[in-house]
């Protein structure tokens, strides 16, 4: 398998650090964006520990200003991005009749304006070496909606819209795009949900469980190599059965 430069945003999170730690252990060289150094540097010596190099460059992925200049960083101390995983997200919920114009921007720009902001700097390289891999973290709530979520579920559907458009553009490219939608995974947010409502969650899945973000990491691997050449414009949901659209 070729060595390829990946950059994930929102890398230090749950799923993206399982992202970046698969990605990295398959051979490609690794990049993440950081908005606090100091716990970015702190994540990164963790992962250095685990035998994980993951090169840490500066950026705002909700400023084009700021994600432009993250990728200009990336390209200059790895090489040129030929994956990207646009995995930030952020929420901020309310029910849509108390809800503020600032909870409702912070996360369209943070979710769904970030995937303009880091994939414009990055898709004409790509369509010059006629290679390319970018997949949208999206979410089951982006595909079923969720109470108090109008903001979180409106940017998480509006990623794979993006996906499906920029997919057809770039088919005859040798580019691909697809969509991830995870359900609830075992993350330290999931989990710092009180137990109530965590048992109501997992009432809902079929399965059980919640999801490890290894398991959205081993799809997201899958989708970027080479024998996946053949998808683009596909959601792939994993949920545990919560939500069976199709």
């Amino acid at each position: 398998m070729s060595s390829r430069v990946a950059l994930i945003t929102g890398g230090t999170g749950g799923i993206g650090t399982a992202i970046c730690e698969r990605l990295a252990r398959a051979g490609h060289r690794v990049a993440t964006n950081y908005r606090n150094e100091e716990k970015a540097r702190a994540w990164q010596e963790a992962m250095r520990a685990k035998g994980v190099e993951v090169f840490l460059a500066p950026g705002d992925v909700s400023d084009p200003d700021s994600a432009a200049a993250m990728v200009r960083a990336v390209e200059q101390g790895l090489g040129p991005v030929e994956i990207l995983v646009n995995n930030a997200g952020i929420t901020r919920d309310a029910v849509f009749h108390k809800m503020s114009y600032q909870q409702w921007s912070e996360v369209i720009r943070t979710n769904l304006d970030s995937c303009f902001n880091v994939t414009r700097p990055i898709i004409e390289g790509m369509r010059e070496r006629r290679w390319g891999r970018i997949v949208q973290i999206s979410s089951v709530n982006g595909q079923k909606g969720q109470y108090g979520q109008a903001n979180y579920a409106a940017a998480k559907a509006g990623m794979h819209g993006f996906t499906i458009s920029l997919a057809q553009e770039n088919a005859k490219h040798g580019i691909t795009v697809n969509t991830v939608s995870p359900g609830y995974v075992g993350t330290d947010m999931v989990m710092a949900v009180p137990e109530h409502i965590r048992e109501k969650i997992l009432q809902q899945i079929p399965t059980g469980r919640f999801g490890a973000p290894e398991e959205i990491a081993a799809v997201v691997a899958f989708l970027v190599g080479e024998e996946a050449a053949w998808i683009t414009g596909a959601n792939i949901a994993i949920n545990g059965g919560q939500y069976m659209g199709w």
